[in-house]
């Protein structure tokens, strides 16, 4: 999700929550602590030097569960970071502590803002040596009119 995306979706909601992919809310009482832009310059496997940017929202859980944060308050939180920071219009990322520190992808199913998993890759498939994945073909649905018992095919 693009933050403009985020932005219009606040202007027509009563409450921000976010839930992770197994179903589990985020406690409602969470704080968005910080809002900024990571840029990364890297090279991958196959030599080929690559750069993302990211808008990152890094949600935490506090001890005041009276907290809670509103739409037009975090609305407010993005707009000044985008003027004070000069953050792009980018893909959001979300930090959230677990085990560790999970960054996920953003998404929204109509109600909730949703934590997506996150999944490394090779970037550089042809020149890591691993072979594509073969397609699998079901026999029995190719040839299941030719090749049914007593039909002579086999």
């Amino acid at each position: 999700m693009k933050l403009s995306a985020i932005k219009e979706l606040l202007t027509s909601l009563e409450n921000v929550e976010f839930q992770l992919e197994d179903g589990t809310f985020v406690p409602e009482h969470f704080h968005v602590t910080e809002i900024g832009q990571v840029s990364k310059n890297f090279i991958d496997c196959g030599g080929t030097i690559r750069k993302e940017t990211v808008v990152n929202f890094q949600l935490w859980n506090a001890d005041d569960y009276e907290h809670r944060l509103k739409p037009q308050k975090l609305l407010h939180i993005i707009k000044l970071s985008e003027s004070k920071l000069g953050i792009a219009d980018s893909e959001i990322e979300v930090e959230y502590q677990s085990e560790t520190i999970g960054k996920y992808d953003l998404d929204f199913n109509g109600k909730n803002f949703v934590l997506k998993n996150k999944k490394t890759a090779c970037l550089a498939t042809d020149a890591c040596g691993i072979p594509a994945e073969k397609s699998t073909i079901k026999l029995g649905t190719i040839h299941s009119s030719c090749c049914t018992p007593n039909s002579g095919c086999c």
